[in-house]
């Protein structure tokens, strides 16, 4: 147990109350007052990304923490308030409710998409507790490493791919989320619309601070008191978008700078890519903040 001073001088018993832990901020469950049974989220200052020369290299793109930014947690939680707020103007559904400190966002509780195991009994089984997914305008980052006969950097039209979501994220067919029962077709076909309307609206935000965004990831849910609406979840910052500058595309919105951009590499069996003109999560403090 440890105890947090909250922005109102109050002290919390914080750790009886978690709900989850992430890679970039924490839940709380909120007991008491006027926003009893929703859920808080504090925004940390934890970052992924991959260890370069025993040096961390930030990268959302990634799913491993290498280290901390300072700052980035107020950072993301405006951010974020940013973007559910251009959502609700859009008509798009989401958890949030309120922005209550540099730091800590109040959401409405909800169920991420999953299920449990079919059979717990078998060794080894194991639920499916939520879905991530991802939509990519341009070819770069794991689609690239997974599909190496692709252009970097090729136009993918938001594709969207599903994930999960844990320790090691590992990609799940649309096709089989189906056939294994964990959503129905018609569940699938409505998240995927709801990402690329989410996607579509975020890509021109950034379009209008002349920025594109390369890829990106979101986590849709039902609401607890939603009756069964699938709506967006979790968190849109900076540690789920992944942004470049001076991106010019050609008329089949294929980047041409390409070339002087992507820097690709395969030794011991990986493949690896990055993005010369990636804007970092410490950069969007200066664009939309």
């Amino acid at each position: 147990m440890f105890l947090e001073i909250v922005s109102q001088g109050e002290i919390k018993i914080m750790e009886k109350n978690l709900v989850y832990r992430g890679k970039s901020k924490d839940v709380f469950k909120i007991t008491a007052g006027a926003h009893k049974g929703k859920y808080r989220f504090v925004f940390t200052d934890k970052a992924t990304g991959y260890m370069e020369n025993g040096k961390p290299v930030f990268d959302p793109g990634y799913d491993v923490v290498v280290g901390e930014i300072p700052g980035k947690g107020a950072i993301a939680c405006r951010f974020a308030t940013h973007f559910f707020k251009l959502l609700k103007s859009k008509g798009v559904p989401t958890h949030y409710i309120d922005t209550i400190s540099d730091n800590e966002m109040i959401v409405e509780p909800a169920v991420p998409l999953g299920m449990p195991a079919a059979k717990p009994q078998f060794p080894g089984a194991a639920p499916l507790s939520n879905l991530e997914f991802t939509w990519r305008n341009n070819a770069t980052g794991s689609f690239w490493r997974r599909y190496p006969f692709v252009r970097p950097c090729k136009n993918l039209h938001k594709v969207v791919e599903a994930w999960t979501k844990g320790d090691s994220d590992i990609l799940i067919t649309l096709e089989a989320l189906q056939e294994a029962g964990a959503l129905a077709k018609k569940e699938i076909d409505e998240s995927v619309k709801l990402v690329k309307k989410i996607a579509d609206i975020v890509s021109k935000e950034f379009k209008s601070k002349k920025l594109h965004v390369i890829d990106g990831k979101f986590e849709l849910g039902r609401l607890k008191y939603g009756r069964g609406k699938i709506v967006l979840i979790d968190e849109i910052s900076p540690d789920v978008l992944r942004v470049c500058r001076g991106f010019k595309p050609d008329k089949s919105g294929d980047c041409t700078q390409y070339k002087k951009c992507a820097v690709t590499n395969y030794s011991s069996g990986k493949r690896t890519i990055k993005n010369k003109n990636q804007v970092s999560a410490a950069e969007f403090i200066n664009i939309f903040l």
